[in-house]
């Protein structure tokens, strides 16, 4: 008896000592405010966590929260004071935070979000991290969406139909951009589009493609103004806990970094190229679409050339050249647009 009580706990330790080997070294939670089933999640946020567990064997795994811990302004500081330890969310839900990003913000800066998003990234490294704006935190990526559009409940023919609507807007770039051609602003993260149109506190919405589509404004709406190299764009982030990343491991952290930067910038460009895709192909079908010219171009560039201008004086005063960094973004969209 002595004998198989023995045999008994040498393989219950065995057991044991097997599963606690299994156990992950670091367990980090991400904030996520976008339900599982939105691309981002889905197609950006998941893979990359089921990557990081793989490239370091286990030891480093990503638990993504069901709820979020706060609104999606909230999530950087979040992330900062380390009630969460990753989150993302736009810049420009927090006006006058983070001023550099708004470059990445500006008007037809192109209609492929893997060339914009890569270049606002190699922008980011090169100039705009030297603002500080992103003190206590590590910056896994920066990113874009696609272009950005104006779709409406009302009727637009014309780049003056514009004039008077009241439109959503999700930054400061876009709210000025709004502006520029007449519109009104109406501020608001992308999680209250559906409440602001269907109660008509906005006739319509500053949106790429994909958001339409899901958020299902489909039927709220008639009518879409598209612009080559998109009307607007938005800045996005994703951020860990500086002092979580530190606590990693050298060598885990080794094998996570070649998963940040360019490449997690360029999934999130892929990852909004596809979703648009998909969701032009819908949107063809429901709404009236019209088509700028490339008067209407001209028309808009004259009008938002004010906003640029200021964008860039934002810029300056972080302490960053906004016109060369400006260059430069238009520079590596350029170059990145012709490989």
């Amino acid at each position: 008896m002595k004998t198989i009580s023995n045999a008994l706990l040498g393989a219950v330790a065995s057991t044991v000592l097997s599963a606690s080997a299994g156990f992950s070294e670091t367990v980090l939670t991400l904030n996520s405010w976008l339900p599982p089933s939105h691309p981002y999640i889905a197609d950006l946020i998941e893979p990359l966590v089921a990557d990081i567990e793989e490239v370091t064997e286990g030891r480093v795994t990503v638990n993504v929260l069901p709820a979020p811990l706060g609104p999606p302004p909230a999530t950087f500081d979040l992330v900062k004071n380390g009630v969460a330890d990753i989150g993302y969310t736009v810049q420009g839900y927090s006006p006058g935070r983070f001023k550099t990003s708004a470059i990445a913000e500006m008007p037809f800066l192109g209609d492929d979000a893997v060339v914009t998003s890569v270049a606002f990234q190699r922008v980011h490294d090169a100039m705009l991290a030297e603002a500080g704006e992103y003190q206590g935190v590590k910056v896994m990526a920066v990113h874009t969406h696609g272009p950005g559009h104006v779709f409406s409940t009302k009727e637009i023919s014309s780049l003056d139909d514009l004039s008077g609507q009241k439109l959503r807007t999700g930054s400061v770039v876009a709210h000025d951009l709004a502006q520029s051609f007449g519109a009104v602003p109406v501020e608001g993260p992308s999680s209250k589009a559906y409440e602001l149109l269907s109660q008509k506190v906005a006739d319509g919405i500053m949106f790429p493609s994909e958001s339409i589509n899901f958020f299902r404004l489909n039927d709220l709406l008639s009518t879409a103004f598209l612009a080559e190299g998109g009307i607007y764009n938005t800045a996005f982030m994703i951020v860990m806990n500086e002092n979580k990343w530190n606590q990693i491991p050298e060598e885990d952290r080794a094998l996570i970094e070649p998963l940040l930067g360019e490449a997690l910038a360029a999934r999130a460009g892929e990852m909004w190229n596809k979703a648009d895709a998909a969701a032009n192909e819908t949107l063809s079908e429901s709404l009236t679409t019209y088509q700028a010219s490339p008067e209407d171009i001209a028309a808009l560039k004259d009008r938002v050339q004010p906003v640029v201008e200021a964008t860039i004086a934002l810029v300056n005063e972080t302490g960053v050249d906004g016109q060369a960094a400006y260059d430069m973004l238009q520079a590596e969209i350029e170059k990145l647009s012709a490989q």
